[in-house]
């Protein structure tokens, strides 16, 4: 009888694509992923923002390219993903957040945050999905969501509402791709400490509030999501689709 081996972890000869991949969770997974072995396209609003982190992987050794695109705008990613070879693996880590009492949303905030958080999330995959399935390739498709995907919390209905849906696209779309050998999978973070989460996290009362969820008594880095994001683009998950991988410190567990 002979052992079975581990799956490779590694990554190498698959290009990756990471959206708002300048800052935060996106910028970790980039360079998760290019540490991996990926070729790394960081997709992202700012063409300066881009360039200087494209540069700051160079000077570590690491595969990665840029572009300036609105992922918004679903001509514009479809017309790049068409002009460039096919990303096996794509992360779309592009979001934000206006929070604020269910009596104050406005009709503004609520259609930002949808339009980024999951129209951008759908086409921007539609797009990747179908150059996979033309190239008849397989490719793993992961889901910035959050632990908002599977609670909800203070002054979040919009940014819960947003996260719920991307949590269910993610399996309907599990669903559809399995044939192609296509995995999609979230990945649900608690707080981490980014920009995203600094004027919340300003708050003593709300930080206290947080911290005594989250049961393993701290906040989040963006470190903490970089193995999961290795974990669900490598062979290693080779079986693992339509689910979420929460890393939220047991906050639901309870």
């Amino acid at each position: 009888m002979s052992l079975p081996r581990t799956p490779s972890f590694r990554l190498d000869g698959k290009r990756a694509l990471i959206t708002g991949g300048t800052r935060g969770i996106g910028l970790a997974a980039a360079a998760a992923l290019a540490e991996a072995g990926a070729a790394v396209t960081i997709a992202a609003r700012t063409a300066g923002d881009i360039e200087s982190v494209v540069n700051q992987m160079a000077d570590a050794g690491l595969a990665a390219e840029g572009v300036a695109l609105d992922i918004t705008d679903s001509d514009v990613v479809r017309a790049f993903v068409n002009d460039v070879d096919p990303f096996q693996i794509l992360v779309n880590s592009a979001g934000m957040a206006r929070h604020s009492a269910f009596a104050d949303i406005t009709a503004a905030n609520y259609q930002a945050v949808m339009d980024l958080n999951l129209s951008a999330t759908l086409f921007v995959s539609q797009a990747v999905v179908a150059r996979l399935v033309a190239a008849g390739l397989p490719g793993s498709i992961i889901h910035v969501s959050s632990q908002m995907g599977h609670v909800a919390g203070p002054d979040r209905a919009v940014y819960a509402a947003s996260k719920f849906a991307v949590e269910g696209l993610s399996k309907a779309m599990a669903i559809e791709l399995g044939a192609h050998n296509i995995r999609v999978n979230t990945v649900c973070p608690t707080f981490i400490e980014t920009e995203l989460t600094a004027a919340s996290l300003s708050d003593p009362a709300f930080r206290n509030w947080v911290l005594s969820k989250i049961k393993l008594g701290r906040l989040g880095r963006v470190e903490d999501i970089m193995g999961p994001i290795v974990f669900l683009a490598s062979e290693a998950a080779a079986l693992v689709t339509g689910t979420s991988l929460l890393v939220d410190g047991g906050w639901t567990a309870e």
